[in-house]
């Protein structure tokens, strides 16, 4: 029997977590190309043979995705895995009838195929989209994990935007560690707040090498999901993070809707901010999907560095940049601190756009008035450092995970928005995590 011709659909991280389990070894398939979406320069590049296995020993070619149609007439593919994710139903199921009439089938690999068991306790925190809140929820779980005396090593969802064999196997247990691996700003945000709480942090493409490294040295190992992704490993407590300011995304998004369904623990995120109607819908939608989960009420309390700073003031606000893309939000914790803190306005970055953020807020119109830390190289880094400096505004607020000022210089007063997870209902971490 002739083998299977496959293309896998992805960005960077899930589609080559799929090769590396499924297909690597996989004698009844011959993946023929892996199409890219959602992160820049990813596509017109190859999955290097060292990572690709004997199978493929010239590797295997990236494609953007908009090439698909063409990849599946050219080379008569059989069948094509969808493998990213943060997606709404409907844009699956429009891929899925893409694929379909040009006589392709099209698949979800399940968690069953892609799901490796460590030989340690594993904990994962993940999402039902992008900027709910996993990152203070991680963190949070790693603090109740070390009050137990329990070492803990996180593993971090994927972004290998770089030389994909030498991010093999990342670890980082410095803030050095983050500029010798060349490191963006989307990397830095997710490593960093770790690295400075005490943790070690390993990330990459081969999660299978990097499971057997991360079990050597950790108690209990902490996966820290992204982009909404469903984990890599096979947890004993999966945590997910639903957010009331987007009530019935938990049930709309591929794969945020398989984490809800498959959550043991869902936290209900940012009660403060939002509406009680909305809170209780996203309760409603957790209870008729998942009856058998633990809700936990929270809420994510921002602080913020020298408010003087930014009273009265014109600041231009600087958001997460997936949380304001992939996740399609209008606003995040700089915002709230600007509307805390009394700023005079906020100051919209449009007019003094520059270089590829022109892009960005091409591609995505419905950001608005605040500026995404985009930074996947060095381009994007001087181009975010050159439309802050030019933007008419009298301070800036930092909402981002990491201090941006470590990395480029902004040359006028600014002051950084915090924000950690805290649970205000009656259960909390400590009793979801108390038998790990």
């Amino acid at each position: 029997m002739s083998k299977r011709k496959a293309i896998i659909m992805g960005a960077a991280g899930r589609d080559f977590h799929n090769f590396n389990c499924y297909f690597r070894t996989n004698q009844d398939y011959d993946v023929v190309a892996f199409t890219a979406t959602q992160i820049p320069d990813i596509d017109d590049r190859k999955y290097p043979a060292e990572l690709a296995g004997s199978l493929y020993p010239q590797g295997i070619p990236i494609f953007a995705e908009d090439n698909l149609p063409e990849l599946i007439r050219k080379h008569n593919i059989d069948e094509v895995f969808f493998s990213y994710s943060d997606v709404p139903h409907i844009v699956v199921m429009n891929k899925a009838s893409l694929v379909t009439a040009l006589g392709a089938s099209f698949t979800l690999l399940g968690p069953k195929f892609s799901m490796l068991k460590a030989k340690k306790p594993l904990v994962a925190v993940c999402a039902v989209r992008t900027g709910c809140g996993k990152s203070q929820t991680t963190r949070r779980v790693a603090e109740v994990l070390k009050a137990q005396g329990k070492k803990i090593v996180v593993v971090r969802h994927p972004m290998p935007y770089g030389d994909l064999v030498a991010q093999r196997v990342q670890r980082f247990a410095t803030l050095a560690d983050l500029e010798k691996q060349h490191c963006t700003v989307e990397e830095m945000e997710e490593y960093e707040p770790h690295i400075v709480n005490g943790s070690i942090v390993y990330a990459g493409v081969d999660y299978g090498a990097i499971l057997a490294e991360a079990e050597k040295e950790a108690d209990v190992i902490l996966w820290d999901g992204g982009n909404n992704d469903v984990p890599f490993y096979k947890p004993d407590v999966h945590i997910v993070v639903a957010d009331p300011l987007r009530p019935g995304h938990e049930v709309s998004y591929y794969p945020g809707e398989t984490n809800l369904r498959m959550a043991h623990y869902v936290i209900i995120n940012k009660e403060v901010e939002a509406d009680f109607e909305a809170i209780e819908a996203v309760r409603s939608n957790i209870r008729l999907v998942n009856p058998a989960a633990v809700i936990i009420d929270a809420a994510s309390p921002v602080s913020i560095e020298k408010p003087e700073i930014i009273r009265g003031k014109k600041v231009l606000v600087v958001e997460d940049g997936p949380t304001l893309t992939h996740g399609e939000m209008t606003f995040g914790a700089g915002v709230v601190a600007a509307e805390r803190w009394g700023a005079e306005e906020i100051v919209d970055p449009r007019p003094f756009l520059k270089g590829k953020l022109v892009d960005t807020f091409v591609k995505y119109p419905e950001i608005g008035q605040v500026l995404p830390a985009m930074g996947y190289g060095k381009e994007q880094l001087k181009d975010l450092e050159a439309t802050i400096n030019a933007t008419e505004c009298e301070a800036v607020i930092i909402g981002t995970p990491i201090d941006l000022r470590r990395i480029i210089n902004i040359k006028k007063p600014s002051v950084r928005v915090f924000y950690d997870l805290q649970e205000i209902g009656k259960i909390t971490l400590q009793d979801a995590l108390k038998n790990i």
